[in-house]
C-alpha cells in the first residue's frame, strides 16, 4: 500500500480528550475516530490490527474444538425475561421497541440467546459436550465511557459458552478456554496472568480473569514471578484431560491476585519472587453451571433417559480491548511498537527523496519485490521531509523500517531498523529483503 493514496489522518498534537496512552496514540495514529461518547470508528490502520487480533482468537477457538456462529446485535426482551435479567441488568442495558411496539434490546452479553440456540439443536447426552462462540459488537450504555477502547461503550466482543452433562466435562471444557486463551494472549506477544475472580453465588473456583501487565495499566496486581517461568503451554495436549488438568493445577499453585484479592500470608511466602505491576483485564472464563438452563427450562435426554440441565462455561475476550491493551503494553515515547502478529503492515519502506529518480526506482523495485513475496507493505511515498517520515513510522509501529536514501544507494545498501529495540543494519538490498521475506 502506498501512503500517499492510503487514509492516514495522523496527529501532531495529543488530543485533548484522551488520558491513557492506548487512546492517544490511536487517535494520534489515525486508527480510530470518536463518534459519539465511548463509541469508535475505526479507520484502515486500526481496522487492519482488529482483524488481525480477531484472527488469532478465531484460529485459538477453533484448535480448541469450539465453533464459530454469529447471533444478531439485537435481541427479544422475552429471551431475558425467561432467564430473570431483564430487569435486573440496570441502566447499563440499551433497551428500545420496534414499530410493532415489542420491547427489543441491544445485546450486551448473549448467555440467553446461546443457550436458546443450543435448544434447538441438542436433543440427548449424545449431543453433548459443545462449545459455540461467536465474535460480534456488544453495547453497554457505561456511565462515564473513558480511556478509549479501554472503557468504550460499543465494543468487539468473543463470547463462547461451552455445554456439559456433567461436571468432569464441565471441567474440561473450562481447562480447554484455559489453555486456549493463554496461547491466544501468547501469540500476541502479551504476558497475561489468569487470577481467580469471584465466582458468587456458585462459588467454587472456576473463574479466572486474564489480565495483561502493563506499567500503564488501570489496577493493580500482585504475582509470583515463578508463573512468567512455567507459563509456556506449547506442549500441553488439551485433549488429554488429565494431562491438562495437571499442568493448569500446577499453574494455579504460583500466587497470582488482584487489589481487590490480595492474600497477605501468600505474598509473604513468596518472599523475594514477589513482584507488583499493573494490569488490564482482557478475558474471563467463568463456571456458572445450569443457571441459565434451568432458568429457561432446558433440557437433554440423559443415558437413563431421565432429563437433564446442560452445565455452562463462559469465555469473553475483549478483542476491541486488547488493541489498548497491546499498546498500552508496548508504547514508547515515539509512538506505538506493535507485536509482529497484529502489526498492520509487517514493513514500513520509506523513501527519503521522493524527486530522487534512482531512489525512487529503487525503491519502486522493492516494493514490487516486497509485495510479490506477500509482505505486507506500507510504502511512503509522499513528498515530504525525511523527519517528517521517521515521525509517522515511530508512531504507527510498524516492526520493521527499511529506509532509501540517495548516499545509500550510490554505496548500494539500504537501512533496515527494528521498531522493538532501534536495532540499525546497512544492509545490501537482497541481504534486506531476505531478512524481510517468511
Amino acid at each position: 500500500m502506498r501512503l500517499s493514496r492510503y487514509f492516514l489522518p495522523v496527529l501532531k498534537e495529543t488530543p485533548g480528550e484522551a488520558q491513557i496512552v492506548s487512546h492517544q496514540l490511536m487517535l494520534r495514529a489515525g486508527m480510530i475516530r470518536q463518534t459519539a461518547a465511548g463509541i469508535y470508528a475505526f479507520l484502515p490502520l486500526g481496522l487492519r490490527v482488529l482483524s488481525k487480533i480477531e484472527q488469532i482468537v478465531r484460529e485459538e477457538m477453533d484448535r480448541a474444538g469450539a465453533l464459530e456462529v454469529l447471533m444478531p446485535t439485537i435481541q427479544s426482551a422475552e429471551l431475558w425475561r425467561q432467564s430473570g435479567r431483564y430487569e435486573a441488568y440496570g441502566p447499563e442495558m440499551l433497551r428500545l421497541k420496534d414499530r410493532h411496539d415489542r420491547e427489543m434490546l441491544f445485546s450486551p452479553t448473549a448467555e440467553e440467546l446461546f443457550t436458546v440456540i443450543f435448544q434447538n439443536g441438542a436433543k440427548s447426552y449424545r449431543d453433548l459436550p459443545r462449545n459455540l462462540y461467536q465474535i460480534q459488537w456488544k453495547f453497554r450504555d457505561e456511565t462515564r465511557p473513558r480511556f478509549g477502547l479501554m472503557r468504550g461503550r460499543e465494543f468487539l466482543m468473543k463470547d463462547g459458552y461451552s455445554f456439559d452433562m456433567d461436571m468432569a466435562g464441565a471441567q474440561h471444557s473450562y481447562n480447554r478456554m484455559f489453555i486456549a486463551y493463554m496461547r491466544t494472549f501468547a501469540r500476541m506477544g502479551l504476558d497475561a496472568i489468569p487470577m481467580r475472580a469471584d465466582t458468587g453465588p456458585i462459588g467454587g473456583d472456576l473463574s479466572h480473569e486474564f489480565i495483561v501487565l502493563a506499567p500503564t495499566g488501570e489496577s493493580d496486581v500482585f504475582y509470583d514471578e515463578a508463573w512468567l517461568e512455567r507459563r509456556d503451554s506449547s506442549d500441553v495436549d488439551a485433549s488429554d484431560a488429565d494431562a491438562l488438568a495437571a499442568y493448569i493445577e500446577t499453574l494455579n499453585k504460583d500466587y497470582a491476585a488482584t487489589d481487590e484479592k490480595r492474600d497477605l500470608d501468600a505474598e509473604a511466602a513468596c518472599g523475594a519472587r514477589l513482584q507488583r505491576s499493573k494490569g488490564i483485564e482482557v478475558g474471563q472464563v467463568f463456571f456458572f453451571g445450569d443457571k441459565y438452563t434451568r432458568a429457561m427450562g432446558v433440557s437433554v435426554q440423559g443415558a437413563d433417559g431421565t432429563p437433564v440441565h446442560p452445565l455452562m462455561g463462559s469465555y469473553g475476550i475483549g478483542v476491541s480491548r486488547l488493541m489498548g491493551a497491546i499498546i498500552e503494553a508496548s508504547h514508547d515515547n515515539g509512538g506505538i511498537i506493535w507485536p509482529d502478529a497484529v502489526a498492520p503492515f509487517s514493513v514500513g519502506l520509506i523513501n527519503l527523496r521522493a524527486d530522487d529518480p534512482e531512489c525512487a526506482a529503487a525503491c519502486e523495485g522493492i516494493y514490487a519485490e516486497l509485495t510479490a513475496m506477500g509482505v505486507e507493505v506500507l510504502y511512503d511515498d509522499r513528498d515530504e521531509r525525511g523527519g517528517a517520515k521517521f515521525a509517522t513510522a515511530e508512531l504507527i509501529g510498524l516492526p520493521w523500517q527499511l529506509v532509501v536514501g540517495p548516499k545509500g544507494i550510490k554505496a548500494g545498501v539500504v537501512e533496515l531498523r527494528r521498531r522493538a529495540g532501534g536495532a540499525r543494519e546497512e544492509l545490501s538490498v537482497e541481504t534486506a529483503l531476505a531478512r524481510l521475506t517468511p
